[in-house]
């Protein structure tokens, strides 16, 4: 079921007024199961590996993950609107080792 732009916009407008990593983690644990969140943590985790320069078998081997999850990551890295970018960059995650390979 396609979203409406509105929902959208209230979405994007509920995100951009949390204030703290409280905040974050109250509406996450309220917003999403945690299958949800775990999943996203794991996505996470493999763009921040991807990001550090490993090949995307060595991030599915490390990680312990199918080739398709790294795929699917390294694809919107790649060709995505750049927000994963932007917070690597803003969160100097570049730096330091993902969870998963430490």
């Amino acid at each position: 079921m396609p979203t409406n732009r509105n929902h959208q916009k209230d979405l994007i407008d509920l995100f951009a007024s949390i204030e703290s990593k409280e905040e974050a983690e109250m509406l996450l644990k309220d917003i999403l199961t945690p299958q949800e969140r775990d999943d996203i943590a794991e996505r996470w985790q493999l763009i921040k590996a991807l990001a550090s320069g490993l090949t995307q078998r060595e991030v599915a081997k490390k990680c312990n993950v199918s080739i398709s999850k790294v795929t699917r990551g390294a694809h919107e890295l790649k060709y995505g609107s750049g927000g994963f970018r932007f917070f690597l960059n803003k969160l100097d995650k570049l730096e330091q080792a993902p969870k998963c390979i430490r």
